[in-house]
Parts: structure tokens; C-alpha cells; sequence
């Protein structure tokens, strides 16, 4: 015990707690612009700490981090434009919110949970650090090809009212993750002949490009643009309800217990949507999640050049605004057809994850296929894939046997 206080007391000094203040705002500013990730944000943050106290170093570079995972929330919850790929389940509620009015409240609970999340964190990992390491030493190519499928099929599935479609989506994304070299055999694949697609798309402009263009497309086809109030862009003051505030509290502690952020190569971009997807499953009212009533962002000029600038600077390259236009005319007609888009950016994510461990299993195998299943941690993963699949067909079908049933007089 006497351990932690000391150390509390050491952290809470003034050269830590200024260090970390100042790197949180920083990092919420650099979170907030899409493009730039908390890894980047310690990358430009690590040169000046080379020659600082290493406590006041480490507080300033998880102050960085915290801060830009919070950051990314802000984009996500008022343009619909995530600003980082873990801040994407976000936007599924924050930016209904933010169209009714409640953008306010939305930024708060983003804040608390943000806060929340982080103390949960670093609790678990000042106790069960140890413990957790260990475990972690369970999980080999096997057993992270199964949290990758894992993830992409919850989310698949969760995300949309059709999982068919959410199915699809993820499948979709695997694919454009294949693109460029692979990295086991450096063979090119579906470059097309373009140098340019060596390194595959970037996850960035593709996600920009989803995320931020449909809207400024959807509002571009209404006819009373001019008729929608200025009051509608206030950020106006939404204060939570009685008992509102307490009532979120089961929801960061589910939340929290995800625990995939302990494990090599699976960070926040996963933990997020199955977070998101655990809490929508425990919830008694499932079909609320993600639900709004969108009126429209009127800053249709600002978020064009906004996305144009950052989609530039990413990589300096004129050929990556028109990977954005493209990957926003596609995520345009596919939410005409209510395909979701998440899975899309989910499997960019994960399919080379996948990918890589399942070529990497067969490897140690020696091509024997059963490795996937006889260790005991993948075959658990697997029933819970399969699971995770199936659940939503048996509520869909629940819910038709029950329509059909006439009612009793």
C-alpha cells in the first residue's frame, strides 16, 4: 500500500501534474483533427522528452494519449467525422444527439467516459498488471485470428438493422485491406499497376471519405437548406436528467471490463466496438442504439475544405482526395441501401490481422488447419464467433414467430 501512495504523491507533484495537463490539451486539439491518431501524437510529443525527468515524460506522453482519445470523440459527435478509428462507434449515437440539440450532453458523457475509462485502466493495470501479462502469453496466431473474426463479425452483425448487409460490409473491408504488399511473401496484390497502392489505402483517407462526405451529399439533396434555422448550430446547454448521470454508471463499468486493450496489436480501434456491442446487447432496449433525427450540418464549405486539407497532408499526395471522393460517393449509395459503414472500416482494420495470424498458425502447423480449433482459448473464440453470428438470426426470428402469433381475445 505504501507503494501506492508514494507513488500517487510523486505523480501529483507539480512538474507531473503541469506536464500532463498540458499534453491532455494538446492531445484533445490533436485527436479533434482527422488524420492524426494518438500515435502520432506521441511520435511528435517523444523528441522533446529526451532530455526531461522520465516521470515527467511519462505523464506527459499518457496525458497525450488520453487526451486524443477523448479528442477524436469531438469531430465524431458534431460533423460525423470520426477523428480517430476508435472514435467511429462514437458517431453512432453522438451524432444523433448532437442533431436533436443534445450535443452538449453528448461531449460530456464523451468526456466522463473518456475519464472513466482511462481511471478503470490504469487501476487494473497498477493490480492485476502481472496477472494480465501472463495471460496474455496464452494468446498466439491462433487466438488472435479468432479476435479479429471476433471482432468483425460482432460488429457485422450488431451494426444495422440487417446483418446480412453488416456481413458484407466487413467482408468489403477485408477485401481493401488486402490491397499492396502482403508482408509475408511481398507479393503485390490488386495494385492494378499503380505505385501509388503499394502501401495498400490508407485507413484515414478511406475513413474520412466514408464518414464525412455522405452528409455534406445527403444535405446537398434537400431543398429547404436555407429554411433550417441558426439555432439549430448552438451548442446549446443540455443538462442530464435526474438519476440520468448515475444510470450510466453500469454501462462504463461493462464497458470497462472488455479488457482487449492488454493484448499485442488489439488497442482501442477494437475495444471500442465491442464495447459498444456488449452494451447495446445488455441493454433492455437494443433498437434505441444508434437512432436520431438528422437535420443536417450547415458548415457544408468549411467541412469540404477541412477534409480536402487533412486528407492532403496525411501523406502529401493529390491521388488520396480522390481515394476520399471515391470512398464517399460508395459510402453515399450504400447508406441509400442501409448497408452499414463501420464494418467497412472495422475490417480495414482487422483483415490484415487476421490475415497475417491465420497465414502464421498454418505456418507453425505445418498447414494443419485443426491448429485453428483444438487449442483451447481459439476453440472458446470460435464458439463465441459463431455465437455472435448466430444470436441476432434467433432474435429476427423470434420476432417474426411473435408478429405472427395473433393476438388472443
Amino acid at each position: 500500500m505504501d507503494f501506492y501512495v508514494n507513488a500517487f504523491t510523486q505523480v501529483m507533484a507539480f512538474g507531473p501534474l503541469t506536464a500532463m495537463l498540458g499534453a491532455t490539451l494538446l492531445g484533445v486539439f490533436i485527436g479533434a483533427l482527422p488524420g492524426l491518431n494518438p500515435v502520432m501524437a506521441i511520435a511528435l510529443l517523444l523528441p522533446l522528452t529526451y532530455s526531461m525527468d522520465p516521470l515527467v515524460a511519462l505523464a506527459m506522453v499518457a496525458g497525450i494519449y488520453n487526451g486524443s482519445m477523448y479528442g477524436g470523440a469531438i469531430p465524431a459527435i458534431l460533423l460525423r467525422i470520426p477523428g480517430t478509428p476508435a472514435s467511429i462507434a462514437t458517431t453512432f449515437d453522438g451524432f444523433p444527439m448532437a442533431d436533436r440539440g443534445e450535443a452538449s450532453k453528448a461531449l460530456k458523457i464523451a468526456c466522463w467516459s473518456s475519464a472513466i475509462g482511462g481511471i478503470a485502466s490504469a487501476i487494473a493495470l497498477m493490480t492485476m498488471g502481472p496477472i494480465l501479462a501472463r495471460l496474455t502469453l496464452f494468446f498466439g496466431p491462433a487466438e488472435y485470428f479468432w479476435i479479429a473474426i471476433f471482432g468483425m463479425a460482432s460488429v457485422g452483425v450488431m451494426v444495422g438493422s440487417d446483418p446480412i448487409k453488416g456481413i458484407m460490409a466487413a467482408v468489403l473491408g477485408l477485401l481493401i485491406g488486402t490491397m499492396g504488399i502482403d508482408n509475408l511473401s511481398g507479393q503485390a496484390r490488386f495494385t492494378f499497376g499503380q505505385t501509388w497502392l503499394l502501401g495498400g489505402l490508407d485507413l484515414i483517407v478511406v475513413l474520412v471519405g466514408l464518414y464525412a462526405l455522405p452528409p455534406v451529399l445527403q444535405l446537398a439533396e434537400k431543398r429547404d437548406l436555407m429554411g433550417l434555422s441558426a439555432a439549430q448550430l448552438k451548442l446549446a446547454d443540455a443538462p442530464f436528467a435526474k438519476g440520468e448521470l448515475r444510470g450510466l454508471f453500469p454501462t462504463w463499468l461493462r464497458a470497462s471490463g472488455i479488457g482487449v486493450g492488454i493484448l499485442p496489436g488489439a488497442g482501442g480501434n477494437i475495444a471500442a466496438f465491442l464495447s459498444y456491442n456488449a452494451v447495446k446487447n445488455a441493454s433492455d432496449d437494443p433498437d434505441s442504439f444508434g437512432k436520431g433525427n438528422p437535420q443536417g450540418v450547415l458548415l457544408v464549405p468549411a467541412i469540404l475544405i477541412l477534409m480536402c486539407v487533412g486528407v492532403y497532408v496525411i501523406n502529401g499526395r493529390m491521388v488520396d482526395l480522390w481515394v476520399m471522393l471515391g470512398a464517399g460517393l460508395t459510402g453515399y449509395f450504400l447508406e441509400k441501401v442501409n448497408v452499414p459503414l463501420a464494418p467497412i472500416i472495422l475490417g480495414m482494420i482487422l483483415g490484415p490481422m487476421a490475415e497475417q495470424s491465420i497465414r502464421r498458425a498454418l505456418l507453425i502447423s505445418r498447414g494443419d488447419p485443426t491448429e485453428l480449433f483444438t487449442r483451447p482459448l481459439s476453440a472458446v473464440l470460435a464458439v463465441l464467433t459463431l455465437l455472435i453470428v448466430i444470436w441476432p438470426l434467433i432474435r429476427v426470428l423470434r420476432r417474426r414467430r411473435s408478429t405472427d402469433i395473433p393476438p388472443t381475445t
